[in-house]
């Protein structure tokens, strides 16, 4: 017999700030098995199911995962419903409608040699003393033989694309032509067919057989150029992406320049009219400034810590909502729009605001949307392969002494006025401007968030203090 525990501590998977990653080679079918069995007996304390769902994103490695999962589900006792490759906020709310558990197989944006796994309870997105008790449950399991093959059941992808369309009128985007990024994405299926069944005309674009790593926080060159080019060649109201499993939007205004996911969650948030708001620190400034909202709360960075900063926004606030950085927008409570009911999400969905923003946009361009807003300009990128040990190091001297850290990073006309250590590091200079280090948890990389007045202002911040980093180790 194995132990779950035993089984999870050596395998080099771990929790992050969204799900447990690990490079493909160590998610072995008893690696798999010992994660759901761990769930499943976390979760059975607490609810009563009979049915598991499970669905996974466009990785290679991803379907095996999947079937490792669903014999530890059968072994336990539970139906399995193998939704195929769906968005992770399909399968997500598909689960909370039906009151079950389920698990979505994916490593979101990061490179295909790596995958992770996401964990639902009936009522939503896991909580970091659920992982705690996952990764420390002593469920014993006998290690896997023969995997099933999964038939595939489209419950969850209808539920998804009725949830939208059900909202508004079939022409509510009529007259607008949208660019469909679809790549290797979770949804790329789904995407062009709702967009349609709304009114707007679709064009189909960057399809890929191989997996793509879209990250929505550090949106490649290469992807930049694409959207200015996909923009001007097909006179594109809007270009819509997101990254591996879908929820993380990638929106591109008319002009063909991608949103920053906290101005998207920004506008999505005015549009909803939403009360109040829990934002990670690295969200835009720009937020506060706008003054629509009577509560704004800062958390750490990753959906767990926004969602557990929900509970007490709800119990003053008839409306709240949050929003990454990475652009994934979770719905707290249920909205009424257009004299329906929007059902609380709360789990990063790329859709809604995306919707969203082209409904508010009407006949105007989304650029006049954003022009409309204060200011301020953000821009991020990492440093791969960098150790998180590194980081940490780095970053506790660089609170010990920050005016010789900004010496070192070529910032010496600068001084500190404040540094917030929620997550990571995040220095405030005196001129307002702001740089924000903190190492992955998905990955071993080192994540570095600017802002400034000045769109160049905050991308030369990056690119120095990045470009610095190396040498200093």
């Amino acid at each position: 017999m194995l132990t779950a525990k035993k089984v999870i501590s050596e395998s080099n998977i771990a929790f992050g700030t969204s799900g447990a990653r690990g490079l493909v080679v160590d998610f072995t079918h008893d690696v798999c098995a010992a994660f759901a069995h761990s769930f499943l007996d976390v979760v059975k304390k607490e609810f009563e199911f009979k049915t598991v769902a499970v669905a996974i994103d466009n990785r290679p490695s991803s379907y095996e995962i999947a079937q490792a999962c669903a014999l530890a589900i059968e072994q336990q006792g539970f139906n399995v419903e193998y939704h195929g490759v769906i968005p992770t906020p399909a399968l997500a709310h598909y689960s909370i409608q039906k009151n079950i558990p389920c698990i979505m197989v994916t490593g979101s944006h990061i490179p295909f040699d790596r995958n992770g796994l996401k964990f639902y309870r009936p009522d939503g997105e896991i909580t970091k003393c659920d992982e705690s008790a996952i990764v420390n449950c002593e469920y014993q399991f006998t290690s896997c033989m023969e995997l099933p093959e999964l038939s595939i059941n489209p419950d969850g992808a209808k539920t998804y694309t009725a949830r939208y369309s059900d909202l508004f009128a079939n022409d509510i985007l009529k007259g607008k032509r949208i660019g469909i990024y679809e790549h290797s994405s979770a949804g790329r299926d789904l995407y062009a067919p709702l967009f349609t069944m709304l009114g707007a005309e679709v064009l189909s674009l960057g399809r890929s057989d191989e997996f793509v790593p879209i990250d929505t926080e550090a949106v490649s060159p290469e992807d930049r150029l694409l959207a200015q080019q996909w923009s001007d060649k097909y006179r594109l109201d809007a270009i819509f992406s997101t990254d591996g499993d879908g929820d993380r939007p990638l929106v591109a205004d008319e002009k063909g320049n991608w949103l920053r996911g906290d101005i998207l969650g920004l506008l999505t948030s005015i549009a909803l009219d939403i009360e109040a708001l829990a934002i990670p620190v690295s969200c835009n400034t720009a937020v506060e400034l706008s003054k629509r909202f009577k509560r704004v709360l800062r958390t750490k960075i990753g959906s767990p810590f926004v969602i557990a900063g929900f509970e007490d926004l709800i119990e003053s606030y008839h409306s709240v909502a949050g929003f990454e950085a990475n652009g994934g927008y979770l719905l707290a409570t249920d909205l009424v729009i257009n004299g329906k009911t929007l059902s609380a999400l709360p789990t990063r969905d790329a859709v809604l605001p995306a919707l969203m923003l082209l409904v508010a946009a009407g006949k105007d361009n989304i650029s006049s949307l954003v022009e409309n807003l204060p200011q301020r300009f953000t821009w991020s990128d990492r440093i791969k392969n960098f150790a998180s040990e590194k980081s940490q190091q780095m970053i506790e001297s660089a609170v010990m002494s920050p005016e010789s850290f900004l010496s070192q990073l070529g910032l010496s006309q600068r001084q500190c006025a404040d540094i917030d250590q929620t997550d990571g590091a995040r220095f405030t200079l005196d001129n307002g401007d702001v740089f924000h280090l903190r190492p992955s948890g998905n990955a071993p990389e080192l994540r570095c968030y600017t802002e400034a007045a000045d769109e160049l202002q905050a991308k030369e911040y990056v690119e120095k203090i990045l470009g610095k980093i190396p040498s200093l180790q």
